[in-house]
């Protein structure tokens, strides 16, 4: 079984000549799923005239999954590639394990528990041929638990699509179409390969969204529950933050430091309003002292010495960042010039 246990390769190592179409499917525990599974896209992809490979990469099943996919790729070594993780990493990590060793100009990724359609992935391929960068699926008559699946997904949803101003109805399908060209330098960490499309729009990647098949689950169960909404949540603070201020961290800490400062500001005006203002006015004399004025003022002032600091050293992280990966902090399109001086003719030799 040489081609189902080479490990060795790595994103830095050629993974062997490119191909039309990955199928990039992480699963855990799923072992009643991946033999069906493969077989539907066998039969989905099999009239097509596209070379393919179908790569899946297990994430610490403990259930028989790995007996069931080495299985599959000894009847099918010329599509079925297998990865094996060594422990438990989560989705997006088996997801970008799969995206490192795929060799496509079009990464499809699909969840394993034969709830995405393989029938769909002609139609996603057909969308992307319109001049698209990315398909992205959209369960509209979704298979799943109403109150703890459907609901708290919707809101989800809604909620990236006004914070990033990526007009998708569904981030959470894992069924989308992409041309390896937007993913270039795309790093996935923690559970943010839903934002893969906001990431690729961000970047200049036309976006478009279809309708996707959607099936009730038919073996094994679901690993997800309604605590991954609020992880949704908080991935959504982190890229939002990345949008607007990666580049320029001091500008957010520094703002809110600034706002310290000024609350910082006003307490103390306040303190001494009550210590000369009141008698002047002919009030009695108010002991400033009495009021929380002082720790408000005290605490405002060092939030903001803080927080200014705090995006000074930002700044510094960014910049090396940057500098020391020698990133460019642009994104080029087409660029348009003439004969550069090095095409054009040199002066006519002299007769001798």
């Amino acid at each position: 079984m040489p081609a189902a246990t080479s490990s060795s390769s790595s994103p830095a190592e050629p993974n062997g000549p490119p191909i039309d179409l990955s199928i990039l499917i992480p699963v855990k525990d799923e072992a009643e799923n991946v033999g069906p599974l493969h077989a539907e896209i066998a039969g989905a992809l099999g009239p097509l005239p596209l070379r393919f490979e179908v790569i899946f990469v297990d994430d610490g099943s403990t259930d028989g999954t790995a007996g069931r996919l080495r299985a599959i790729q000894e009847k099918d070594p010329e599509h079925v590639r297998i990865a094996f993780l060594r422990t438990n990493c989560g989705q997006t990590a088996a997801l970008s394990a799969a995206m490192d060793l795929a060799r496509g100009e079009v990464l499809v990724p699909m969840d394993g528990d034969g709830q995405n359609d393989p029938g769909d992935i002609p139609r996603l391929l057909e969308k992307l041929d319109e001049g698209f960068d990315v398909v992205s699926g959209w369960r509209r008559d979704r298979k799943d638990k109403w109150l703890t699946r459907r609901v708290p997904s919707q809101i989800a949803n809604r909620l990236v699509a006004r914070l990033s101003r990526v007009p998708l109805h569904d981030f959470g399908c894992t069924l989308k179409a992409y041309r390896r060209r937007v993913l270039r330098g795309v790093r996935l960490y923690g559970e943010m390969h839903r934002f893969i499309p906001v990431f690729a729009s961000w970047q200049g990647a036309r976006v478009a969204e279809l309708v996707v098949n959607h099936r009730p689950r038919q073996a094994g169960r679901t690993k997800y529950g309604l605590g991954r909404t609020f992880n949704v949540v908080l991935d959504l603070i982190l890229i939002r933050f990345y949008q607007r201020y990666a580049q320029r961290p001091i500008h957010f800490f520094g703002r809110v430091g600034l706002y310290a400062l000024a609350a910082s500001v006003a307490a103390f005006g306040l303190m001494v309003f009550y210590k000369y203002g009141y008698p002047a006015i002919g009030f009695p004399k108010k002991d400033f002292v009495e009021t929380p004025l002082p720790q408000v003022a005290v605490t405002f002032f060092l939030a903001g010495v803080q927080l200014i600091v705090t995006g000074v050293v930002a700044e510094m992280v960014m910049r090396t960042y940057y500098e020391s990966q020698g990133k460019p902090t642009y994104l080029l399109g087409e660029v348009l010039q003439g004969p550069t001086v090095s095409d054009r003719p040199g002066p006519p030799a002299r007769p001798d």
